[in-house]
């Protein structure tokens, strides 16, 4: 059997009426996660009309268990899953379902209401309430799931492209397959194993928790969506639940971090502190670490194009605020070459382009043939036969010890008055600055000036930054402009919300 579901089945041999995950409202076991999924999955087969491949099926509900019982029933049903934001506007999801055209959506009473302002393209809309009862036609899913391929999509998750199209990545199930492995031998997983789930599950983090547990017998907590707008009320949600591992976005820990919550509270059950998705600075690191010196820390890094992570750093020692943090080396079944300007392989210290080979690799964006083409490309060094990389679009390079050190977006990195600046560079010397709790450089390339935005309740005045800039990077890098806010506005993932920085101060100045 070459589908995922084959994770789901062995967890509830082996584990049974053990708690596999939970939110506020319910708790489910692995057996009982595959007896209501197979139900599920029944349904879609009997009313999915045959005739492609696969049809995905898209999870619109607020992140919940029942968000996955439905991605287990859609792929007990042999097609991908599509977990779409709840919150986001309906003009990005009618945009969304035209690409997609999907088979099926499965929602909930809240949210069922909005499917009635957009066209579906003739997909069935389905209750949770209602899609999730009924009997399992066992022989009929087996009939399914004997003809899923290792290559077909598992599911299917959609982020912003450039043009300000949501792209859809679609990812195989021997992707995640493969991944699931690979997270339970490198952290060392087990049915003690006991996770909080941070990440949006339409955020690629989830991936990590969600078959990470389902591998290993593990539990899941699903953190409570109101509860993540109090971060200094996470750690007691950590100590409550006995939570030994988190894998979150840097900006969660670093709001904990400067709030000196966690000299007060400490977490004797944590074990595991891993982090994703953005760059996490030393200073906020090093405060975990004084404070929790017993965890292990680790750097991941994985675009969503990747089966969420395909490079990972073990924190092994101590390092100053301004030295760069290694995203380390290529996860199992990975390899990460660094291509220059000139399509070769870069030299050691001389940075390039981060591009992944290996069963993680996605499959290329759902319905959009030439995006697809632009990105995953024969790589250029091989000759001889067919090798399919991803392009990240991401900038790094190798240190004298092997290990890949991130430099940021290729689009972050500019050039001002002949001079070639990274963006990243600035930020992570600002961050260094104290009383300073997060910095995001900007390029106002019309005016040509480096806008510096620093999350910092103190008045500080450019001068003053530009002084202590000076002690970490050389005086053509320093910004031309500076704003300061007590909070950055952020995404729905967590992270800097560039986009909205630039509208309201750079834009409309």
């Amino acid at each position: 059997m070459n589908s995922t579901v084959i994770l789901l089945d062995r967890a509830a041999e082996k584990y049974g009426d053990k708690i596999g995950y939970e939110d506020e409202w319910e708790s489910i076991s692995f057996s009982q996660l595959r007896e209501r999924a197979m139900i599920i999955g029944t349904k879609l087969l009997k009313d999915i009309k045959p005739g492609r491949t696969v049809s995905p099926v898209i999870v619109y509900m607020p992140k919940s268990v029942k968000c996955i019982v439905s991605y287990m029933g859609v792929l007990y049903s042999g097609n991908p899953y599509v977990p779409i934001d709840n919150n986001m506007p309906l003009i990005r999801l009618q945009k969304i379902i035209n690409n997609l055209k999907p088979g099926a959506i499965i929602t909930d009473k809240e949210h069922i209401g909005n499917l009635d302002e957009i066209d579906l393209g003739g997909a069935k809309a389905y209750l949770y309430e209602d899609i999730s009862k009924g009997e399992a036609d066992i022989s009929l899913i087996k009939e399914k799931i004997q003809g899923v391929i290792d290559t077909d999509p598992i599911y299917i998750m959609y982020t912003s492209g450039s043009t300000g199209e949501p792209k859809g990545g679609v990812i195989p199930h021997r992707g995640v397959i493969d991944y699931a492995k690979w997270v339970v031998e490198t952290f060392s997983f087990d049915e003690d194993t006991v996770m909080a789930s941070q990440a949006p599950f339409y955020f690629d983090n989830s991936v990590f928790e969600i078959y990470g547990c389902l591998m290993c017998g593990g539990r899941l907590v699903l953190i409570p969506e109101v509860l993540m707008k109090f971060s200094l009320k996470l750690p007691e949600f950590l100590e409550e639940h006995k939570i030994n591992t988190i894998f979150w976005v840097p900006t969660v820990l670093i709001n904990i971090a400067n709030s000196g919550v966690l000299s007060k509270h400490k977490l004797p059950h944590l074990k595991i502190v891993a982090f994703c998705g953005e760059v996490m600075p030393n200073k906020q690191l090093n405060i975990w670490r004084s404070e929790h010196p017993d965890c292990l820390y680790a750097n991941l890094y994985g675009p969503m194009e990747i089966t969420d992570v395909c490079s990972y750093y073990i924190v092994d020692r101590p390092f100053e605020d301004s030295d760069p943090l290694p995203i380390g080396k290529a996860c199992k079944n990975t390899r990460i070459i660094i291509l220059n300007e000139e399509n070769q392989i870069a030299e050691i210290g001389e940075p390039g382009e981060i591009c992944v080979i290996g069963s993680g690799v996605g499959l290329g964006y759902w319905g959009d043939a030439e995006a697809t083409d632009r990105a995953f490309v024969q790589n250029p060094v091989n000759p001889y036969f067919n090798e399919r990389i991803y392009r990240t679009g991401d900038l790094a390079y190798i240190d004298e010890e092997g290990l890949i050190m991130f430099l940021g977006r290729m689009d972050s990195q500019i050039k001002l008055r002949g001079n070639r600046i990274e963006l990243g560079e600035i930020e992570k010397a600002a961050a260094c600055i104290d009383n300073v709790g997060r910095a995001c450089a900007i390029f106002h390339a019309e005016q040509e000036e480096i806008v510096l935005f620093l999350e910092t309740a103190e008045e500080f005045v450019l001068r003053k930054i530009n002084m202590e800039l000076l002690r970490y990077i050389p005086r053509y890098m320093l910004p031309q402009r500076l704003v300061t806010m007590e909070k950055f506005p952020h995404t729905a993932n967590d992270k800097i919300d560039r986009i909205t920085l630039r509208k309201k101060y750079i834009e409309e100045k």
